[in-house]
Formats: structure tokens, C-alpha cells, sequence
């Protein structure tokens, strides 16, 4: 496939942090003094989903830190739905800028990771320098799309499917978690995970506990939440596949509506795993983007 043979990802280095009374596996690498860029990832990945990415955004000059979102790979996994509040994702990335002495970072997001972004930048504004957006509507946004849109709500099936107790467990636990691999391998364009990125993941998804955990993120969507403050100040950059099976073009529109400062990049031949599919591309947006110097704060 163009662009993913060429690129031969490194293995960064791995630890553990302190954050906030939780424990977040980090993979990180660039110069410690360069700015603080944090890559969250999402369903059903672990920080290995940039693992195209981390390497030529360090070598631009990024300090990068890639963690495992709380109930994903080795980080912490409490319990209970409450702690799966978008308010509570989003405080984790401000927890982890806090304990790794910054004040201000640039955030990435891809999927549920860019849902923990847009929210961050909503309620955090004056803590992020910029942020980028791959394939993850605004969540003050989604639900009234939907609602227009009745393509949009059929796409979303598994959402309800998943707030169902105890039987989603089961089927993606079933076959070597084999519903899972077929989430990723189905739905991207061929060659855009390896059975070696596989393997990695099932790995992951095996430990105890984590497949409620990560359930547990769609199903805290039902608790109530205030409606984010409006406009996003922070400068935003939008990079969306279309062929995106799970959410519409249109999403992406909807959402940038809600920034001060936003741009929007349409992918027409990639799908919901644009970072996967498209590597040289996104990196040459991302490093374009958030190796510029940082403006005044707003």
C-alpha cells in the first residue's frame, strides 16, 4: 500500500507516570525540550496506533508522549462508569501535562482520542497550544448530526449494542478476540495492520478487565455532562477519511463550526484508520501544523 510499506516504524521507549491517583503507561521520544505534543488514540487501540507517527514528529523537533488512555493497555483501570466521563478523560490530560511539568501542550486525538481532545479544548483552553482532530466529531455535536441524519444513527448501532451488560464482553472476547481484529483489518484498507500489530493488540485486550474498561467509555456517554463552552479557542486542524464506515464527511463540518481558528482536511481515499493508511501524508500535516511556533494566548 503507498506510504505504509516506505515507513518503518521505531520502537519508542515505554514508562510508567503517576497521574492523578491513576497509573498511565506512556510511550515518548523526541527532545525533552521540545514542545510537549500528546497523542491519545482510541477504541480499540493502545498507544501503538502512532506508532507511524511518534518517530518523524520527534525527529521535527516534538517532545512527544503517547499514553495508554486509562482502562487501555497497561495503564490503570478503575472502576464504574463514573469514571469514564468525558470529564474525567479530559482531566487526564491535563493530570498528565501537570506531571510532566508543562503548562501548555499541542494534543492529538484520533477517534475516541479525539473526542478526550475536542473535550479538553473546550474546558481547558488556556492549557493547549493547538490541537489536531483525526476522524472524531465534536461531542456537543454528534448526537443532534444524528439526529438529522439518519444514515449517521444507523452507523452508530454499536453504540447501543454496546451499553447491553455483560454480552458485548462476550462477543469481543470470543475467537481470540477475533471480532475485534476484524474491526480493524474489515473496516481499513488492506495492509494497514500487520498480524504483528494484531498480536500486540489482542495482547492488550486479553489483560483482565480490559475490555470493560474500554466498553466502559461508550457506555459512560449516557451519564449527563454540561454542554462545552463555545467557541474551541485553541487554533484546530480537522483531518478526516472519508471512507469512513463508522462516521460521516459531515461531522467533521459540524464540528469545525464550533472553532475560533479551525481548518479541515477531507482524505478521500481513506477510512476511519487515516493514520494508519495514510502515514506520510498525515505526518507532513501534523508536523506542518504543530512544529509551528505557538501564538499569544488567547
Amino acid at each position: 500500500m503507498p506510504g505504509v510499506a516506505a515507513m518503518t516504524p521505531t520502537e519508542p521507549a515505554t514508562r510508567p507516570i503517576p497521574v492523578r491517583g491513576l497509573t498511565l503507561n506512556l510511550a515518548e521520544a523526541g527532545p525533552e525540550d521540545g514542545p510537549l505534543t500528546v497523542l491519545l488514540h482510541g477504541f480499540p487501540e493502545t498507544w501503538w496506533g502512532w506508532r507511524h507517527q511518534i518517530g518523524p514528529l520527534a525527529a521535527a523537533g516534538l517532545r512527544v508522549v503517547a499514553p495508554d488512555q486509562r482502562g487501555y493497555g497497561q495503564s490503570s483501570r478503575p472502576d464504574g462508569l463514573a469514571a469514564y466521563h468525558l470529564d474525567r478523560l479530559a482531566d487526564d490530560v491535563i493530570g498528565l501535562a501537570d506531571a510532566l511539568g508543562r503548562d501548555r501542550i499541542r494534543l492529538v486525538g484520533h477517534d475516541w482520542g479525539g473526542l478526550v481532545a475536542w473535550w479538553t479544548a473546550a474546558r481547558h483552553p488556556d492549557r493547549l497550544e493547538r490541537v489536531a482532530i483525526l476522524n472524531a466529531p465534536h461531542p456537543d455535536v454528534f448526537g443532534a448530526y444524528a439526529r438529522r441524519h439518519p444514515s449517521q444513527m444507523l452507523r452508530s448501532f454499536y453504540v447501543g449494542l454496546f451499553q447491553i451488560p455483560g454480552l458485548p464482553e462476550a462477543m469481543l472476547r470470543a475467537g481470540d478476540c477475533a471480532a475485534l481484529r476484524r474491526a480493524l483489518t474489515g473496516l481499513s484498507r488492506p495492509g494497514a495492520f500487520s498480524v504483528h500489530d494484531l498480536d500486540l493488540y489482542a495482547a492488550a485486550w486479553r489483560r483482565p478487565g480490559a475490555i470493560t474498561a474500554m466498553l466502559n467509555w461508550y457506555r459512560a456517554l449516557r451519564l449527563p455532562r454540561d454542554p462545552a463552552p463555545e467557541p474551541i479557542r485553541p487554533p484546530v486542524l480537522v483531518l478526516w477519511g472519508e471512507r469512513d464506515t463508522a462516521l460521516e464527511r459531515g461531522l467533521a463540518a459540524e464540528s469545525l463550526r464550533l472553532c475560533r481558528e479551525g481548518a479541515l482536511r477531507y482524505f478521500p481515499q481513506a477510512t476511519h484508520w487515516l493514520q494508519h493508511e495514510e502515514p506520510a501524508a498525515v505526518n507532513a500535516a501534523l508536523i506542518g501544523f504543530l512544529a509551528a511556533p505557538a501564538g499569544p494566548q488567547a
